[in-house]
């Protein structure tokens, strides 16, 4: 019935699993390493167990969805003046997919064996990845993510928990050996050791849960990532085995496999609506995007890009005047970039402003 859903992987494991999980969880946070995700404190306690989420859990039934894509995804970082996008929010969004589908599999469950039954995604307060590597799925790579031997880094998880009482298969087995390709390949160096991540220094982080303007120390690392970043899943040496996802709302819209910086930046708030409909990228919002975009733009050296970023110094948004500022300050010569400067009510567009010219 999994497969039938478009479910490639499935194990189920008992919700008592993971007892570690807990403290690996309260040390990032009390490391400070979850940054801006302040729902990981809130939720952290009902995070440790699935019998704190749900008491009446007996067996854990994990769920891998394959979406690797058709194209290498590092190719495009290479196109300086084009975005990247993380393969996983180029086509429909995930958690919606996802959960109808996991409803059809529990709905089944239920008709054949009875008990109850609750779905999650990853928005909920589940421990995806240590439950899916006991339930057989794979394992944690180095970089934190799920790897699978069948399907390399390209799964995506969903969770049903059930009352009933049902057979557990056996854990996946660590097989990462001496390799550290995805800790090396990070471009902003946010693992500050194995198994370890500081999602601070993570460009999905900073381009997606990051709220304010990104550190200027690790602006000139992200090259023209503008959401999400593949740079630790891709080098994987187990993406060998990986295949190209079956599931088409999950396949790579056209649009979004290379888009040019100076069209994003263009985007008003209805036109990024539009473009990034039935996607992760929308739940962003414009501004933000449109700060990473910036980014990518002041470092491209694409001299061309500068009235775009130039137009934007009069956004509506701080995040985005501020965005603009430091752009400009990378893509023109000193005493032209001088002569544009302005006053700004907000504090944070005056500071870009006094950094830029110091």
């Amino acid at each position: 019935m999994a497969q039938s859903r478009g479910f490639d992987s499935v194990g189920i494991t008992r919700p008592e699993a993971v007892p570690a999980a807990k403290a690996r969880l309260e040390q990032f946070i009390a490391d400070g390493a979850h940054g801006d995700m302040l729902w990981l404190e809130t939720t952290a306690e009902r995070r440790g167990s699935p019998l704190t989420l749900w008491p009446d859990v007996r067996s854990v039934i994990m769920l891998g969805m394959n979406y690797g894509p058709d194209e290498d995804p590092l190719k495009v970082l290479q196109e300086r003046d084009r975005a990247a996008i993380s393969v996983y929010a180029k086509g429909d969004d995930y958690h919606e997919l996802i959960k109808a589908r996991l409803k059809d599999v529990a709905r089944w469950l239920i008709a054949q064996a009875g008990g109850d039954v609750k779905v999650f995604v990853d928005t909920a307060a589940v421990m995806e990845k240590p439950l899916a590597a006991k339930a057989g799925l794979g394992w944690q790579g180095k970089h934190t993510k799920m790897v699978s031997r069948d399907f390399g880094s390209w799964l995506f998880l969903g969770a049903i928990f059930t009352t009933l009482e049902l057979p557990y298969d056996e854990a996946g087995k660590e097989s990462c050996g001496s390799c550290h390709a995805c800790l090396d390949a990070c471009p902003t160096a946010a693992f500050p050791a194995p198994y370890r991540l500081d999602a601070r220094r993570c460009v999905s982080y900073l381009t997606i849960e990051h709220k304010g303007p990104i550190p200027r120390d690790l602006r000139p690392l992200m090259g023209n990532r503008v959401y999400g970043c593949d740079d630790c899943l891709a080098v994987c040496p187990w993406n060998k085995f990986a295949e190209q996802g079956r599931e088409a709302k999950l396949a790579a819209r056209d649009v979004l496999r290379a888009p040019g910086l100076a069209e994003l930046s263009r985007l008003d708030d209805a036109q990024f609506r539009l473009l990034f409909a039935k996607t992760s990228i929308k739940r962003t919002g414009r501004d933000r995007f449109i700060r990473n975009v910036l980014n990518a733009i002041g470092n491209s050296g694409d001299v061309t890009l500068v009235p775009e970023a130039e137009r934007l110094l009069t956004d509506a948004s701080p995040l985005v005047r501020g965005a603009a500022v430091w752009a400009l300050g990378r893509l023109m010569p000193k005493q032209e970039f001088n002569a544009l400067r302005r006053g700004d009510e907000d504090a944070s567009v005056q500071d870009e402003w006094s950094q830029a010219l110091a």
